[in-house]
């Protein structure tokens, strides 16, 4: 039995939440006339980091772990594929259901409630991005902490400590931009910068504990880690999809916005690189 460095898991868990908290601070340094722009760079660097981290920190472990189990080699896409859409179906479900405004397009999604006040509903649009890559650190972790205490579930090309870790900085670097992109529009939009810097530090504090949630499946729940790390992957690129790349064409800066997106691509694809 390896030994874990349980600092290492507790860094990474606080970091994806603090790391909001540091963007949403953005609210009280930037001026309204930047904020076009800026949200353009902001979220099209956000969608680059959470499109390689879903490929090199979720979807390739979890065609390793696939073709380790029961489906073998050439079956591993059966669980990966499905539990891809599910999660994929899970953030659609959610974005139905959940009465929520997107701060960027404006868009109001949800069933409707009008007894629910707009900053509410710009606080939900926030919690639907940040709990699924809560989710997906905790899983990663989760499969690193149950191959460290049980060296037979240990296999090539799965997650090790450093690898979620990986994972946990990248989500914090986008974090940052992806605070801020939020918090800034939320501003002008609820007249408050105080609101919209406590509304964007609340939906960061949510991230760690999707995080221990997603510690305790992917820790016990081993059997079902390609299902487990494809469902993260597919509510992280649901999200990229639906909301955060069409919001970077959202004020004609298209090749910014292009730029940008790769550019929070090549730095999640080296820091996996790197650590994991």
């Amino acid at each position: 039995m390896q030994t874990i460095d349980w600092w290492i898991v507790v860094i990474g868990v606080l970091i994806t939440g603090l790391s909001t908290t540091i963007g949403s601070a953005f609210v009280y340094f930037i001026k309204k006339k930047h904020l076009p722009r800026l949200n353009t760079i902001f979220l099209g660097f956000a969608a680059g980091v959470m499109i390689a981290a879903s490929v090199w920190g979720l979807i390739i472990p979890a065609f390793s772990y696939a073709a380790e189990g029961v489906y073998g080699e050439a079956l591993s896409f059966i669980p990966v594929v499905i539990g891809f859409a599910l999660g994929a179906l899970f953030m659609w479900l959610i974005d139905v259901i959940l009465p929520h405004e997107h701060a960027v397009t404006g868009e109001v999604e949800g069933i409707e409630a009008k007894s629910v006040r707009r900053s509410w509903k710009l606080f939900s649009a926030m919690i639907i991005h940040n709990v699924p890559e809560g989710l997906a650190v905790g899983i990663t972790f989760g499969a690193a902490i149950a191959a460290a205490n049980n060296p037979e579930l240990a296999i090539d090309g799965g997650i090790t400590v450093l690898g979620a870790l990986a994972l946990a900085i990248g989500m914090g670097i986008q974090n940052i931009p992806e605070g801020a992109a939020v918090s800034l529009p939320m501003a002008e939009t609820i007249k408050s910068k105080h609101k919209s810097f406590g509304l964007g530090a609340l939906s960061g504090a949510v991230e760690p504990v999707a995080a221990i949630i997603g510690i305790v499946l992917g820790n016990y729940l081993v059997g079902a880690m390609p299902w487990l790390l494809a469902f993260a992957a597919g509510t992280m690129m649901y999200v990229v999809v639906e909301e955060l790349i069409p919001a970077t064409v959202q004020e004609g800066e298209t090749h910014i916005g292009t730029f940008a997106v790769l550019s929070g691509f090549v730095v999640m694809m080296v820091l996996d690189v790197l650590l994991g």
